[in-house]
């Protein structure tokens, strides 16, 4: 997160920018945002967002816009930058690290772009500086006084960059840039006589003198028209230098006691807190609000007066803040290194008191080839550059730099990965200054991988390798970035006493001595991108490794950086793990309790090490035994721990970096009862939204605790899905009910689309609670599909209802899948199918147990158990008649018959088909209607009643709903057998062609395969 105040005023987050609202709560924003850490008080906040006279109630107003700017910021996560907007008696404190304000960036880059020894190292200071600014400084807020002072001291400052970036180009030689930089800011401020001065001069030293003229002559009638006043000194001496016709010399630096000409004088007093801006907000809201002014001098006259060599901010601003490098300081004289002690110091040092910020790099080519060659992978180890010892406090003007070498040993016992590092290879020769992202799984492996690399190649950065421990998922607590970037300053050479304060000029420091050289940066355990970007080094020839758990998006989005996603280890890689310990011997001596030990840690690297470790450490053991020990899940993550490292281990640290939604959500998916889930099982599961639960999937795929198999469905590895489980009794204990429900409601969503008009294969229990929003289906073919994916956990939650004794439930969420059953009928449904006829004789509920028999008996049938069957399918019809229900009755009678025939009772299987079809009559429920007439219909043509079975499939296709493609299908195929039997062998032809189109349009093989091949026979006989 940070704040933009150089441009429109918002909050930037990774996910985008964003306002903070209307006009005035971007002005609140504003003023909190000038002089953050400080209390503002509530007369300087009026004074700020009311132009005029406040309204009666300005006080409710403005607690309203506090209150709800505090909910913008919590719901963006504000707390963990260290935000936080709080309440200091009558005056509110935005509480917060400063660098995470564009202005004061801006700031710190000025002030120390004074300080650099070199014009080049100038240049790059103020050019960072001046990319701060988006558009004209806090832009969306009220034009009132405070914020106008406020705004005019940026753009003030500002314009003094510009010049001071001018007057750097000019040193290096490059007039004509110098003249481009000045020109668009002397065209858009023509009575600024500073620019167009040094604008002249740069005209001048560039051959286009007669241009140099033209624009004195240009800005001296302004000055007369618009202001009635003469060209002032500097103006005045530059157009004296033009017309001596001599090689311009530099002109003397102004101090910071000689005031800046024109009319960009500001406010004559401000404070001395907060950004240059803040100042002068101090001064104007004080002057409204009764808050005394500050001792330093007025932002806009500070800023206007540093315009006219490499001065920074107001004095104030600054010199509070850091001490004096010019002279002593406390009576102390300054020791060597400092800039008091430096062998020429500038003119603007002895003219002014300058604030000790450290010197750029020293004179002469910067450390490193000047112009690197890109960087080339090579095969194999390479031997590495040894270091070279540090002298002086930076890098003495002509020594070698120090060649740092950080890295950690490399990693022992690596194995495999060849296709990921030759992608690694690739990446960092695709781009200059390349940032490679590894992510993957925690326990996966990615900082041996890093570092195997690193080792592997480290003759292709001669000038060194770097290597931090961001701590991003430890439970320690994480270095800031001015932390590692002291760090990486002190291991490029850069003395202690020389490290700047702020982690900004860190960071700027850090660039100017890392561009150029061909280094490798490898951060590691990285939490954000937040963490990462401060620590990125300059110039095209570094290469930076970063690697995370998570996916960091924002830094692939903002730095280009590639992502390297680790998977786990495939099985053959995992076993070599497992031979690099344990040795090659043992391994071969047990190959396939090698292969299940490899399976069983689910490839993950860190699993198969603490296996291999144990192992070792029990020579007497098997592989075959430590697999049988593993493959108890409940023990299995104890196993994969040893001491205070482990699988549990590192997935906790995982877990305890996640924001509390996706939290939530991990934990409450160790309740699933299946294999994967959808956003909408998510979010019964977490008691959300569907579009919260996506979300928090989201986020931990992005943490790599989840992978999204298919879109739309997200699987947890095997021992992710333990850790899980182990979590669960921390979640919500209603989760699973609410699951059962969704399954139950979203069940009989897809039992409508996939039969069309026949009757729901239950009635929801009474207490069943509906769940936020139930997935919809457009067709049979989505609702099968769904069926199909969901059908682990379906099973699993009849076994989890019936723990639970919800058995209302587990029957029902048996017999829901009976169009999946129909559609796959040899599957192996018979152990699901007896569970849930258990739940409904312990419910005692008869019609349900009717049903669940029905469908158990005609499944037993389809695997060739007829006995069986028939046990099941002599009960059902008496149990549905018993229960009242006519139309169970009818489907159990249709069930019945049907087995009945096949076994050659062909009299009793014809009564109880004309049985079905008259207790299907007497519901006018035309699906079970449809049911009875076709099965009657098969039986007639067993029979040769071709009339009969004609007449039944003619008053079956009135009665079968158009959107039963399925069912249309299968009647017309009876239809032409009638047909054929009739003789009417056109007819039937074209009844087969027809059936065979709609079943490959449903996606009906059976059904198509039939017809076709009834055609063919029908063909073959004419």
């Amino acid at each position: 997160m940070e704040f933009r105040l150089l441009g429109s005023v918002a909050v930037v987050t990774e996910n985008g920018d964003f306002a903070p609202g209307p006009v005035k709560r971007c002005s609140l924003l504003a003023m909190l945002l000038l002089r953050p850490n400080t209390a503002v008080s509530v007369d300087q906040l009026t004074a700020a967002l009311w132009e005029d006279e406040p309204p009666t109630h300005f006080k409710t107003v403005l607690q309203g816009h506090v209150s709800r700017l505090r909910a913008l910021l919590a719901d963006h996560g504000a707390r963990e930058y260290g935000v936080e907007l709080t309440t200091q008696g009558t005056a509110y404190e935005l509480q917060m690290p400063e660098s995470l304000v564009d202005a004061h960036r801006f700031e710190e880059l000025v002030a120390l772009s004074r300080v650099q020894r070199r014009p080049a190292d100038t240049v790059r200071m103020l050019r960072e500086a001046l990319a701060c600014w988006q558009g004209p400084a806090l832009t969306g807020t009220v034009r009132s006084g405070p914020l106008e002072a406020a705004a005019g001291g940026l753009e003030d400052l500002r314009l003094a960059s510009v010049e001071a970036l001018a007057e750097a180009y000019g040193q290096l030689g490059e007039h004509g840039r110098a003249a481009a930089v000045l020109r668009t800011e002397a065209v858009a401020h023509p009575l600024r006589e500073s620019l167009a001065a040094a604008l002249m001069l740069a005209l001048g030293r560039s051959g286009r003198q007669s241009d140099a003229i033209n624009w004195y002559h240009r800005t001296r009638r302004l000055l007369a028209d618009e202001l009635g006043v003469d060209p002032g000194d500097a103006l005045t001496e530059a157009y004296a230098v033009l017309l001596r016709a001599a090689d311009p010399a530099p002109l003397p630096a102004r101090t910071a006691a000689e005031p800046a000409t024109g009319p960009a004088a500001g406010p004559a007093a401000g404070s001395a807190t907060g950004t240059a801006a803040g100042a002068a907000t101090g001064a104007a809201a004080g002057a409204a609000g009764g808050s005394p002014a500050g001792p330093a001098a007025g932002a806009a006259a500070g800023t206007a007066e540093a315009a006219g060599s490499t001065a920074g901010p107001a004095a104030g601003a600054v010199e509070d803040a850091t001490p004096s490098a010019a002279g002593p300081v406390d009576g102390h004289t300054p020791g060597p290194g400092t800039a008091a002690a430096a062998a020429t110091p500038t003119p603007a040092a002895d003219a002014a008191p300058q604030p000790a910020f450290p010197p750029g790099p020293p004179s002469g080519p910067l450390p490193g080839p000047a112009s690197a060659p890109p960087y080339v992978p090579q095969s194999g180890p390479q031997p590495v550059p040894q270091s070279v010892p540090a002298a002086g406090h930076l890098v003495p003007p002509h020594a070698d730099p120090p060649v740092p070498q950080l890295l950690p040993r490399p990693p022992r016992g690596f194995t495999g990965r060849d296709p990921e590092l030759a992608a690694l290879g690739r990446a960092v020769t695709a781009t200059d200054a390349p940032v490679c992202l590894i992510t993957g799984a925690a326990g996966v492996g990615k900082t041996a991988f890093a570092l195997h690399w690193a080792h592997q190649h480290g003759a292709a950065f001669p000038d060194g390798r770097l290597f931090a421990d961001l701590r991003g998922f430890s439970d320690t607590p994480a270095p800031d970035a001015g932390t590692v970037l002291r760090e990486f300053l002190l291991a490029l050479g850069v003395a202690p006493q020389r490290v700047p304060e702020t982690t900004a000029a860190r960071g700027a420091l850090f660039r100017t001595l890392t561009d150029g050289r061909r280094l490798l940066v490898v951060l590691d355990n990285a939490r954000s991108s937040e963490q990462v970007r401060p620590l990125l080094p300059g110039g095209d020839h570094c290469v930076t490794l970063v690697t995370s758990r998570d996916r960091l998006g924002g830094l692939i989005a903002s730095d280009a950086a590639r992502p390297l996603p680790l998977a786990h280890l495939p099985a053959a890689d995992a076993e070599a793990l497992l031979a690099s310990v344990l040795g090659e011997d043992r391994i071969a001596a047990e190959p396939e309790a090698a292969a299940r030990l490899a399976g069983l840690c689910d490839g993950l690297p860190l699993a198969l090490r603490v296996t291999a470790a144990r192992l070792a450490q029990r020579p007497q053991w098997t592989l075959g035994a430590m697999a049988h020990e593993l493959a108890d899940e409940h023990g299995r993550l104890a196993l994969l721990d040893v001491e205070d490292t482990g699988v549990s281990a590192a997935l906790h640290l995982t877990v305890q970096q996640l924001p509390e939604p996706a939290a939530r959500m991990f934990r409450a998916i160790g309740l699933h009862t299946g294999s994967d889930l959808d956003r909408f099982a998510a979010s019964a599961l977490a008691g959300t939204t569907p579009a919260q639960a996506g979300a928090d999937l989201d986020r931990l795929a992005a943490a790599h605790l989840l992978t999204e198999s298919v879109p739309g469905r997200w699987t947890p590895h095997d021992l992710v899905r333990l850790y899980a489980r182990h979590l669960a009794p921390q979640a919500d204990p209603e989760g699973l009910r609410r699951l059962l429900d969704h399954y139950l409601f979203t069940g009989l969503a897809a039992d409508a689309a996939a039969e069309p008009g026949s009757q729901p294969c239950y009635a929801l229990p009474a207490d069943a609670r509906r769940p936020a929003a139930t997935r919809e289906f457009d067709d049979r073919a989505a609702a099968l599909a769904w069926y199909a994916a969901e059908r682990p956990a379906l099973e699993g939650a009849v076994a989890a209802a019936a723990a639970l004794g919800l058995h209302d439930r587990a029957w029902r969420l048996a017999l829901v899948q009976w169009p999946l059953m129909l559609w796959r009928i040899t599957d192996g449904w018979t152990p699901l199918l007896e569970a849930g006829l258990a739940s409904a004789e312990h419910e005692g509920d008869l019609d349900a147990q009717s049903r669940t028999r029905a469908l158990l008996g005609w499944i037993l049938h389809e695997e060739g158990r007829d006995p069986e069957a028939l046990v099941h399918l002599e009960a059902a019809p008496e149990l549905a008649a018993r229960a009242g229900d006519a139309i169970s009755e009818a489907i159990a009678c249709v069930n019945l018959a049907a087995v009945l025939d096949s076994t050659g009772d062909s009299v009793r299987a014809g009564e109880l088909m004309t049985r079905a079809v008259a207790l299907a009559d007497s519901t006018g429920h035309p699906a079970t209607q449809v049911l009875a007439l076709q099965h009657l219909a098969q039986y007639c043509l067993r029979t040769g009643a071709h009339e009969a079975a004609l007449a039944h499939t003619l008053r079956a296709t009135e009665l079968v709903s158009p959107h039963a493609v399925v069912g249309r299908a299968q009647l017309r195929i009876l239809r032409g057998e009638a047909l054929a039997g009739l003789g009417r062998t056109a007819e039937a032809a074209d009844e087969f062609r027809q059936a065979t189109a709609a079943s490959e349009a449903a996606g009906f093989t059976q059904g198509s395969e039939r017809a076709a091949r009834l055609l063919s026979l029908l063909a073959a006989k004419r």
